[in-house]
């Protein structure tokens, strides 16, 4: 068996998108220059508690069950973290993301979950906590309730730290310090790290602040993040959100990224240079700003919500390596436990990239009882040559890999018709393909339109 890593770090930033990263000259240059890059990865899932889950187990969301409309990963699926343990690794999360806690399980198998709102001092004012917290309604609610004024803050209140201000230095001083304390007791350490800059609201600097100048404009900006946010497209026939702003949302993950990418890249190199080290890093998901009529990331099979940058540096050498074959980021689960000499019947986006199905999945979101009903359909994506399929209410539609950040319309090719049958394709990759869709609507009918948060379905 090869030399195990001494370290395993695996960096994800929220939300960002593969555009956000290679479109607009903003690289990552010791990392592209050491590392094995994927210019075709797609998440599993669309938004943090699918696509994690998938990178956390291998699967994709009908298989562990983790979705807008089930809520957890069934009990009885082995999670990265939990690989990571029998191997005997330290296991470690640090996270700016409420999602990846265990609000929703997935803290299963981390020996020490640390929510870096618990760490940080907040650096904003007041005014600004009460524009993001009351832009939630759930977070509304709780403000308002008669109680609030006689009990503690809840926990996801408090973790609105990190919807207001810069923690990603901070998260990469726990790594730090974890790294440090274990190598002195001579443990190996596995840390998940998880990053919100890029995700809504997109922090293009230390604490909130609008990307465009004048009062009306940062007014019309905020009004437009609200909108987004609240999902409030699923409950109107007209979308609320202007075109021209679009470009502007859009471009605040931009001015977050071209922010800390630098720093990025420097602890990347500062953990990978560190003899022995295994680094990855990359995006749970993407996000959609207008792409195929969504807005914000809970319910699409985007290019925009799935593509995902994602890189692999190596803790036995340093060659770069580009990887162009479509491939499931769920397949990181494989490429980890493959590297740690742990038994796996999945393919590895890292070993063997050819045998990875790009699947993705959505499940329509509940906004509060108002979602409309032309949005009330869950879908199906597979990537499948240079070109995508996506079935929803029986109904196939198909369209090329979006390029230079443009999403390409989806064609529909009628009900009844399975575009799958008539592909040339490996036999392989056609029988997991068909049994990928039949067990999707299985699930898909199974949790229905009135599942519960938080329902385990099996």
């Amino acid at each position: 068996m090869a030399n195990l890593p001494r370290n395993i770090i695996f960096l994800i930033a929220d939300s960002l998108r593969y555009d956000t990263v290679y479109e607009q000259g903003i690289g990552l240059p010791y990392v592209e220059k050491t590392a094995t890059s994927f210019t075709e990865a797609r998440s599993a899932g669309c938004w943090t508690l699918p696509a994690t889950s998938s990178m956390f187990t291998g699967l994709v969301p009908h298989e562990h069950g983790a979705t807008s409309q089930s809520r957890s990963i069934h009990k009885d699926i082995p999670t990265l973290a939990s690989q990571m343990q029998a191997a005997g690794y330290k296991t470690y999360q640090v996270t700016a993301n409420v999602a990846t806690t265990h609000i929703f399980g997935l803290d299963r198998g981390f020996d020490d979950v640390r929510r870096i709102w618990k760490h940080v001092p907040p650096k904003f004012n007041t005014l600004q906590k009460f524009i993001v917290l009351m832009g939630k309604p759930r977070l509304r609610a709780k403000l308002m309730s008669k109680d609030v004024l006689v009990q503690k803050m809840t926990e996801d209140i408090e973790s609105a730290k990190t919807w207001l201000q810069q923690t990603y230095e901070d998260i990469f001083d726990q790594a730090r310090t974890i790294i440090e304390e274990n190598e002195a007791k001579g443990e190996k350490s596995f840390i998940f790290l998880n990053m919100m800059e890029t995700h809504f609201p997109y922090h293009i600097a230390p604490t909130f602040k609008t990307s465009t100048p004048g009062m009306i404009n940062k007014v019309k900006e905020i009004k437009a993040m609200f909108q987004m946010i609240n999902q409030t497209f699923l409950t109107r026939e007209k979308d609320p959100i202007s075109d021209k702003m679009k470009p502007i949302l859009k471009n605040r993950q931009y001015l977050a990224w071209k922010d800390m990418a630098p720093s990025v890249n420097s602890f990347c190199q500062e953990m990978h240079e560190n003899t022995g080290n295994l680094v990855v890093f990359g995006s749970d998901h993407g996000e959609t700003f207008g792409e195929d009529n969504w807005m914000y990331h809970f319910s699409n099979v985007t290019d925009g919500g799935n593509k995902v940058p994602m890189f692999w540096m190596s803790h036995e050498d340093n060659q770069p390596k580009v990887i162009d074959t479509p491939v499931s980021v769920r397949h990181i689960y494989n490429s980890f436990m493959k590297t740690i000499g742990q038994e796996t019947n999945g393919p590895s986006m890292l070993h063997d990239p050819e045998r990875s199905l790009p699947v993705m999945s959505s499940y329509w979101y509940n906004n509060r009882g108002k979602t409309l009903d032309k949005y009330k359909f869950n879908q199906i994506c597979l990537a499948l040559g240079k070109d995508r399929f996506k079935l929803r209410n029986d109904e196939w539609f198909q369209a090329p890999f979006a390029q230079g950040g443009k999403e390409p319309e989806f064609t529909s090719l009628g009900k009844g018709t399975n575009p799958i049958h008539e592909l040339s394709l490996p036999e392989e990759t056609k029988k997991e393909s068909l049994k990928k869709i039949k067990d999707f609507e299985a699930f898909s009918s199974k949790v229905g339109f009135d599942a519960k948060p938080h329902k385990e379905i099996k």
